[in-house]
């Protein structure tokens, strides 16, 4: 696996260029930033009536309507939800991006599904940071950088691999490693990782452990210390050193408890049903399955945004986060900003 820095990448090259930022959400509000920081020229794009348009403009960006902005561009970078690309590419860029130009993305959902099928005159990348927009920006503002993924799905140019070197330097991503992959790969193994483990798998053993802490009579404040609050203090030492990290760390019965517990949870069936969610993922039916619900109007997910709400879960952390006002004096996400 080939991994670049910022001694590998070319700065110039996107500070030559005129840049469109599609989106000024989590990721959307992390590039444009950064790279304006890093002295790019920089637009954003958006629809007039967006949330976002008025956080765009406090944050000193020229913004404009996405088919007054991308004729001028060099590279449009797509930032809008993957369920709006399509659409957005099909009604405002396909006829408008001049020739030429590059267009990127940061996750590979759209090219690799074939929802967007790029003109054939275009350079078409990825640029893939491997953390949270906001999580990008507070590290980029400390000096750091995220680590992110590089590909190049279509080279027209000859010089695309290093027109994305150039931006993920820029965003800060040089400074921690930008590695090359394809679009395949990072699509795949992003959307097993979120639905598997990171938002799927560790969310449901969460709840699930809270509701039989509760249902067995135990206060649901504990529950919640002991299901939800404390998983930070573990994903921390294992973020900074690894699982034996962990270990080390924690208790003797903590730890022989992880050895002996731990396979009774999540073992051979849960592998398997891994093994299918993953071969859902790679013959491209759950791309199918959300993207029938995101045009039907969302029917399922907003059911399920309603349904997790209304969790006790969610009210009684409510009330204990008050009681730690550090967290939010902290916070990653300030929706008023980003």
């Amino acid at each position: 696996m080939q991994i670049y820095y910022d001694s590998d990448a070319d700065q110039n090259i996107i500070k030559d260029m005129n840049i469109v930022i599609v989106g000024y959400g989590s990721q959307g509000h992390a590039h444009a930033n950064n790279l304006k920081d890093s002295g790019a020229n920089v637009t954003v794009a958006l629809r007039k009536e967006s949330a976002s348009w008025a956080k765009a403009e406090a944050a000193g960006f020229d913004v404009k309507e996405v088919e007054d902005a991308v004729p001028h561009a060099d590279l449009v970078m797509m930032l809008i939800p993957d369920e709006k690309q399509a659409v957005m590419y099909e009604n405002h860029l396909k006829e408008t991006i001049k020739n030429g130009a590059v267009l990127a993305f940061a996750h590979g959902f759209n090219i690799h599904f074939e929802m967007i099928m790029p003109r054939d005159d275009l350079d078409v990348i990825m640029i893939a940071p491997k953390g949270p927009g906001h999580t990008v920006r507070s590290q980029y503002e400390t000096g750091a950088g995220v680590p992110c993924l590089l590909a190049v799905h279509r080279d027209v140019s000859g010089k695309a691999k290093d027109i994305g070197l150039s931006y993920a330097s820029l965003i800060g991503s040089g400074r921690a490693g930008i590695i090359e992959t394809n679009f395949k790969d990072e699509t795949e193994t992003d959307l097993f990782g979120e639905q598997a483990v990171l938002c799927g798998g560790l969310t449901s053993l969460i709840q699930n452990g809270y509701e039989v802490l509760v249902e067995n009579g135990y206060p649901p404040e504990m529950a919640y210390f002991e299901c939800l609050h404390e998983v930070k203090l573990i994903v921390d030492l294992i973020y900074e050193g690894g699982l034996q990290n962990m270990r080390y760390s924690i208790s003797n019965t903590a730890e022989y408890g992880d050895y002996v517990t731990g396979p009774k949870i999540v073992n051979d069936e849960t592998k398997e049903t891994m093994q299918k969610i993953l071969a859902e993922i790679q013959s491209g039916k759950f791309a199918r399955d959300f993207m029938d619900d995101c045009n039907s109007g969302g029917p399922k997910m907003n059911e399920y945004r309603r349904n997790t709400s209304e969790h006790s879960i969610e009210t009684v952390g409510e009330n204990l986060r008050s009681m730690m006002p550090w967290i939010s004096a902290n916070k990653i996400v300030d929706k008023a900003k980003n």
